[in-house]
């Protein structure tokens, strides 16, 4: 593998767990909605990472795409409001990390989730210095592998990696053509991937060393 000039990082699973912050803004839309149910913490891990309208096929099978969608919007504008102050938890070493890396690396959050998020989340985090640019898929409702090659044509990148913590960021990366660095902390699991690194400390030192 060769050495990467830019870092393209997910974002849920790879650099934060907000899932408590999320499962909560379907609840408050439910509740609204009167819709008869509770999202558990425990449901969105299994979903965290596909896009909206897979998401809605697995969370609200009862519904048609348009009313699932709908509800999803809807839950993403409340998701919008409360993340803010209700934010989530930053994986050990992330913040850091990328402060260093940034030095060397061009940094990147590429991530299957609404418009609004990825800006809600680096400011909470407070490391909107260090990325160059983001892009989410409800951005233009198109896979992370096309939207991997817009951040590549846009800022001219040759060697990027995709960093996530799924089986579904592996094969969208091996369908953009570049390599796959697995983080085994976060919500899913994998054997496809060209690097794999247990700790977010440890996968900073890599490319640090580099």
């Amino acid at each position: 593998m060769q050495k990467p000039d830019s870092l393209i990082f997910d974002m849920d699973g790879t650099l934060w767990d907000a899932v408590d912050t999320y499962a909560q803004s379907w609840n408050l839309i439910f509740q609204k909605l009167d819709i008869q149910r509770t999202i558990k913490r425990d449901e969105l891990l299994h979903v965290i990472g596909m896009d909206g309208k897979k998401l809605t096929r697995v969370l609200l099978p009862e519904f048609d795409e348009e009313k699932g969608m709908e509800i999803y919007n809807a839950v993403n504008q409340v998701r919008r409001e409360i993340l803010p102050t209700s934010g989530g938890v930053m994986y050990k070493g992330v913040t850091e990390g990328l402060k260093q890396l940034a030095a060397k690396y061009k940094l990147f959050v590429l991530s299957n989730c609404a418009v609004g998020i990825i800006p809600l989340f680096l400011t909470w985090a407070g490391i909107n210095e260090v990325i160059t640019d983001s892009m989410a898929y409800g951005t233009n409702q198109m896979p992370k592998n096309h939207n991997m090659h817009l951040l590549m044509d846009k800022h001219n990148l040759q060697n990027p990696v995709y960093i996530g913590d799924t089986n579904g960021d592996a094969e969208q990366t091996r369908l953009a053509g570049i390599p796959f660095v697995f983080v085994s902390y976060g919500f899913g699991n994998t054997d496809d991937y060209d690097n794999k690194f247990d700790d977010f400390e440890s996968l900073a030192q890599y490319y640090l060393s580099l």
